[in-house]
């Protein structure tokens, strides 16, 4: 196997595993305002994610960003708490045919990105030890998380399609529930980070 499809691989599992909750219930957060037919918002919000935490995982593993890895567990349920206050704050709302809340949340999903990336960035930093030029392996690893996420994403969705069309939920009841959820779990991770 080639070094490009280890690191692929790696970024793959990284993030499709359930030790990787947070990220997860992050995606799930991000995915919860929209259905199956919306697939291409949600595409562009999880590439935006991507480009964030693409930038600093890189600047961290590369070692041109210093940081304190217990601010970051502290940051990382607080970018799912805002994703979920936003979620319930919109829940209900017709935003369709608003450009700026296109606009929106892709730019913070960039922003929580960089956050995300720096957390991701100790675990690759782990697995590369002390590799000199570690370009090819940043970027399949980059690769394997988007491909990950955007296969998560998917289950999301097609989750959703069938509460909403099966079970013939509500939208707003659908983004209400799964927020709540999420935003739940992030708090309780939070008061875990903020105790320990």
């Amino acid at each position: 196997m080639s070094v490009f499809q280890t690191y692929l691989q790696l970024g793959f599992f990284h993030i499709f595993n359930l030790q990787a909750y947070d990220h997860l219930v992050f995606l799930l957060a991000l995915c919860a305002p929209y259905v199956a037919a919306e697939w291409r918002r949600v595409v562009a919000l999880v590439t935006s994610f991507t480009l964030g935490h693409s930038i600093t995982l890189a600047l961290a593993t590369l070692g041109f960003v210093q940081y304190n890895p217990r601010i970051i567990e502290i940051l990382i349920p607080i970018t799912i708490l805002l994703t979920c206050g936003l979620n319930l704050r919109r829940a209900g709302q017709d935003t369709r045919h608003q450009p700026l809340v296109w606009a929106a949340p892709n730019l913070l999903a960039a922003v929580f990105g960089l956050v995300h990336g720096l957390g991701f960035s100790s675990y690759l930093r782990e697995l590369l030890g002390q590799s000199s030029r570690p370009v090819l392996e940043l970027l399949a690893f980059n690769v394997g998380v988007e491909l990950g996420q955007l296969l998560i994403v998917t289950l999301i969705l097609l989750l959703g399609f069938v509460v909403l069309r099966a079970a013939r939920a509500a939208r707003r009841d659908w983004v209400l529930v799964v927020s709540g959820a999420a935003a739940g779990i992030a708090a309780v991770l939070l008061l875990q980070n903020l105790t320990s």
